[in-house]
């Protein structure tokens, strides 16, 4: 154990009381603010009484049970026990084999010192033999319906992994190493740091994950060459500019989803799958969606839909002469492709998309994953109040919420670092991206929380209208590729498979391999993942998986031989490149624009925005 008996100098007594007087008035400071913050919030609100539900239900689940609650009382008091001896053992020198060991995935726990110091050992298989049994008994509760039971073990875990010893200075062994090397300095950067993290931050804590100095949208992220070509109060069109002699006639239109920025989609050349459509021949549009703010309050769904997909449609009918297009969307963006499309084919006009593509997509939300924690009645109730008072949904409330699916990963991990280790974060691109979130209009995005997640409306027929049009996923003819991946916690492909069975035109469906970004953003190059294919699709997902086909590295190719020999990049007809502006629309700005370079501080007043 790094313990504090060393014999210290005056001087050294002297730094240390300096730096405990400078620690003491950050923390004032931080005090004060957050009470600052303390203002009732309907939302905030609605989720404690959601938490609190959950675990009296719990309790009162298992005094139905007392066997089970004794059972698990005894076990624990053997594992004390066995811990005991084990300690006893140690001071004499013989650490023995762990009670219990972390997952190997676990990386809180990499320290030496976890394994080597009798005093780290213990309180780590301490809290490993509590949360194992925290686990295990949420697990045997019987008689709660399965949403609270999920609920449950949502809000049990996010209080488990608060209690990690990784996350306390004293019981952290790199922590205590370091302030003992600094004098605490690594305390006063990191109470430094978590002030201007709160400051940035809308709902709980966005913690800072990268260095955002190291990037700029257009210079070294979102680079592919390329113009804007149309706008309206909701997205700007960017043609890219093409990099063949020849091109596929009918144009691809990218519909990106708009709770983040497109450039997921063009983060580095060497996986921006932007660039590479255009490599293989596609004339590419992509809609950059606004980050909208309280003026934005009303847009509607069916405003989405109209100043989307349909606008753009048409902008492309001006700049290339073609009255159809291929339509390729991501997450959300996917969402509002298939609402499109059934719009288009409920008033004749299905033929203006040659083909869809959903990377991604839930349009059966049957099984939302843990973010359904978040979207019960009552919390949903909250949320639709929040935004009728604000106008919009922070993005970055949104972004903290992503955060907490993947807590060990995406917070507590920062929260390690940045505060009590007073690090500074390393430039990476994903998560410069991760944290440059946008808003959500209160028209749009409750409308859309209620009818598509809690609902599930868009998978009935007529369940959705949009401008007194009723649509049915089912009348789609249009050909459908649908690719999810196996590990995604946002759209989990137990449901989106559900999305490829409602189409009555010729639907492919594969799963990629990995998760909601790197399983779609997997450039050939790489070789990684993998991906599943089947011809046949059954009622029933798992028995896709089982008669599915494994394949090496990334579907992309699959996707492209999949648009060439179903005619819909016909390599027949191709037809001279197209450069932005040669058509009827003029250039309005260079790629990648200005609506993706608008942050969320700058939408809303916060700092000045930037000069155009």
């Amino acid at each position: 154990m790094q313990s504090g008996d060393e014999v210290f100098s005056q001087a050294e007594l002297e730094e240390w009381n300096e730096q405990l007087k400078e620690m003491g008035q950050h923390y004032q400071a931080l005090m004060q603010e957050l009470l600052e913050r303390m203002a009732p919030d309907a939302a905030a609100d609605s989720i404690q009484a959601d938490m609190r539900e959950a675990f009296q239900a719990g309790a009162e689940s298992l005094m139905r049970n007392p066997q089970l609650l004794w059972q698990t009382q005894a076990r624990l008091i053997q594992d004390q026990y066995q811990l005991w001896q084990q300690g006893l053992q140690a001071l004499s020198g013989n650490l023995g084999e762990p009670l219990v060991v972390p997952p190997k995935n676990d990386r809180r726990f990499k320290d030496e010192a976890w394994q080597q110091e009798p005093f780290y050992r213990a309180i780590l298989q301490q809290y490993l033999l509590f949360s194992g049994a925290v686990e295990e008994l949420v697990e045997q509760l019987d008689g709660l319906p399965e949403k609270q039971k999920r609920n449950l073990a949502f809000y049990a875990r996010q209080l488990v992994n608060a209690m990690a010893p990784t996350n306390f200075v004293t019981t952290n062994p790199e922590v205590m190493r370091r302030t003992l090397e600094t004098k605490g300095q690594n305390l006063i950067e990191g109470l430094a740091q978590l002030r201007r993290d709160l400051a940035n931050s809308a709902d709980g804590l966005n913690v800072a994950m990268t260095d955002r100095s190291a990037f700029e949208i257009g210079r070294n992220i979102a680079v592919t060459p390329g113009y804007v070509v149309y706008e309206n109060e909701l997205i700007q069109l960017i043609q890219y500019t093409p990099t063949t002699d020849t091109v596929f006639k009918t144009p691809l239109l990218v519909v990106p989803p708009w709770i983040n920025k497109y450039y997921i989609l063009d983060l580095r050349q060497d996986n921006s799958l932007v660039k590479w459509l255009v490599d293989q021949g596609h004339t590419v549009f992509l809609i950059s969606w606004r980050n909208p703010g309280p003026a934005q309050r009303d847009l509607t769904w069916a405003d989405y839909m109209q100043m989307g997909p349909v606008a753009a449609m048409e902008a492309i009918e001006q700049a290339c002469g073609e009255k159809s297009v291929n339509l390729l969307s991501y997450c959300i963006g996917g969402t509002l492709a298939a609402s499109t499309v059934a719009y288009l084919t409920s008033t004749r006009r299905g033929r203006k998309v040659k083909s869809v593509t959903y990377m991604a997509t839930l349009q059966d939300f049957r099984d939302p994953g843990e973010l359904g924690v978040l979207l019960s009645e009552p919390i949903l109730e909250g949320i639709e109040a929040r935004m009728e008072q604000d106008g919009y949904l922070d993005g970055r409330s949104m972004a903290y919420t992503f955060n907490l699916l993947r807590e060990n990963d995406l917070f507590w991990s920062f929260y390690v670092s940045n505060y009590l280790k007073g690090e500074n974060p390393a430039p990476f691109d994903l998560l410069y991206w991760n944290t440059d979130g946008t808003n959500l209009p209160a028209g749009t995005h409750g409308w859309y929380l209620r009818h598509m997640y809690l609902e599930n409306r868009l998978v009935e027929p007529g369940g959705i209208e949009l401008d007194g049009v009723k649509i049915d996923l089912r009348k789609i003819s249009t050909p459908s590729y649908f690719v999810s991946t196996r590990e995604d916690h946002i759209a989990k492909w137990n449901s989106t498979y559900y999305g490829a069975l409602l189409p009555k035109g010729p639907v492919t469906f594969v799963l990629g391999g990995s998760g909601h970004i790197a399983g779609i953003v997997n450039p050939p190059v790489r070789n990684k993942y993998g991906y599943w294919t089947n011809g046949e699709l059954p009622e029933d997902h798992e028995a896709w998986l089982a008669g599915a086909e494994f394949h090496e590295g990334s579907w992309w190719p699959h996707w492209q031989q999949w648009m060439t020999e179903g005619g819909y990049a016909d390599a027949d007809k191709m037809v001279p490149a197209r450069q932005p502006g040669e058509g009827e629309l003029k250039l309005l700005e260079e790629a990648p624009g200005r609506y993706v370079r608008m942050t969320i501080p700058e939408v809303l007043g916060e700092v000045p925005a930037k000069a155009e």
